[in-house]
C-alpha cells in the first residue's frame, strides 16, 4: 500500500530498447513508498534512461514497472503526475539567464499552470501570489537552499552558483507540486565527498518525510535500495590471421562467375545478439554487420561501438524533445 505521500516502485524484467540497441534490460527492484533508491553504475550504463522510464518520461519496451499503482508503460501520463525531476542533464537544466528568484517564480507558475487544480486560477492575485511564496519557501526549507547566503541573495544569477547549490535549487522547484516520486541524475557529479555527503543527508531527510527518492550515482550508499546498471562489456580481441597458403600450381582457367558451383557459396557475417541478466545489467544487441572484409577487419582492431550507449544517447534526445 502507498503511503499519503510517497509511492512504492516496482520493476521486473524492465527493459528499454532504443534504435540502436538496448540502453538497458533485466531490472528488477521492489521498494516501498518513501524508500532512497540509488541506481548505481558506470556512466553509459543506461542509468538516466531508467530514471527517465521509471518516471514515465520514456516508453519501456519490455517487462513492466508500478510506481504507486499505475503500471509501465501503459499508465505513462498518470505516472508522470506524481513524479518530479530534480536536476537531470539535458533534460530540465536551470536556465543560466534567470536568477534564482526568476527561476522559482517560473517553476511555481508552471506548476500552478499545469499541475493545479484549474479553479486556483480563478482565485484574486493576491491570494494566489501568498499561496506561492508559501508554497515557495517550503521547498526552500526542504530542499535546505539558504537564498540570504547567496552572493546577491535571490537576485544571485543561476550561472554564478555552486554546483551544490544548483542542486538545491532544482530540488526545490521539483518539490513546489509535493510530488511523491523525486528522482535526480548524476547525483555525484563535480561534487567533493563532502558535498556528496551533503546531498545524501538532503535526500535522506525528503525520504523521512514520506516522499520516494530515486537518485542515479557512481556508488550508492549503504543504506539505499540498490539498482545496479553494467558496464558495457568490452569488444572481444582480433583473432590472429591465418598463415598464407601456398599458391596452386597453375591449372585451368576458374569458369566465369554465375555459371558454376563456386556462386553457390555464401558468406555470413554480423554478431550475435547477448541478453543481459536479471540482476540489472544491460543486454547488446550485435545486429550491426558490414558486407565488406575491410569494415570487419575496422571492427576487430578498433573494436565495435557499445550499441547500449548509442541507445540511451538516442532515447535521451528524444526526452528532452518531449
Amino acid at each position: 500500500m502507498d503511503s499519503p505521500h510517497g509511492a512504492s516502485v516496482k520493476a521486473r524484467d524492465f527493459g528499454l530498447k532504443g534504435p540502436r540497441g538496448w540502453a538497458f534490460r533485466g531490472i528488477g527492484v521492489d521498494a516501498e513508498p518513501g524508500s532512497l533508491i540509488a541506481v548505481e553504475g558506470p556512466s553509459g550504463s543506461g542509468r538516466t534512461c531508467l530514471l527517465l522510464a521509471l518516471t514515465g518520461r520514456m516508453k519501456a519496451t519490455e517487462g513492466h514497472a508500478e510506481i504507486g499503482r499505475h503500471r509501465l508503460p501503459k499508465k505513462m501520463a498518470a505516472v508522470r503526475r506524481i513524479a518530479a525531476l530534480g536536476p537531470v542533464p539535458g533534460v530540465n537544466d536551470l536556465d543560466q539567464a534567470l536568477t534564482v528568484a526568476e527561476q522559482l517564480r517560473e517553476g511555481a507558475l508552471l506548476q500552478r499552470r499545469y499541475d493545479g487544480p484549474v479553479r486556483a486560477l480563478l482565485r484574486p492575485r493576491a491570494e494566489r501570489k501568498a499561496r506561492a511564496r508559501a508554497r515557495i519557501d517550503e521547498a526552500l526549507a526542504v530542499a535546505g537552499l539558504d537564498l540570504a547566503a547567496l552572493p546577491k541573495g535571490p537576485r544571485t544569477s543561476v550561472r554564478d552558483l555552486e554546483r551544490l547549490e544548483a542542486v538545491r535549487l532544482s530540488v526545490a522547484i521539483a518539490l513546489l507540486c509535493s510530488p511523491r516520486l523525486l528522482a535526480l541524475d548524476d547525483l555525484d557529479l563535480k561534487l567533493s565527498d563532502a558535498e556528496r555527503a551533503e546531498v545524501w543527508t538532503l535526500l535522506r531527510s525528503i525520504a523521512a518525510r514520506g516522499t520516494t527518492v530515486l537518485a542515479v550515482c557512481s556508488e550508492a550508499p549503504d543504506d539505499a535500495v540498490v539498482l545496479r546498471t553494467g558496464a558495457p562489456e568490452p569488444a572481444a580481441p582480433a583473432e590472429p590471421e591465418a598463415p598464407a597458403e601456398p599458391e596452386a600450381p597453375a591449372g585451368p582457367a576458374a569458369p566465369p562467375r554465375g555459371s558454376g558451383a563456386a556462386d553457390d557459396a555464401k558468406v555470413t557475417w554480423g554478431t550475435a545478439a547477448k541478453s543481459g541478466t536479471a540482476s540489472g545489467q544491460d543486454g547488446e544487441d550485435g545486429e550491426d554487420g558490414d558486407d565488406s572484409d575491410k569494415s570487419a577487419e575496422s571492427d576487430k582492431s578498433t573494436g565495435t561501438e557499445n550499441d547500449d550507449t548509442k541507445g540511451a544517447d538516442d532515447a535521451i534526445t528524444e526526452a528532452g524533445r518531449a
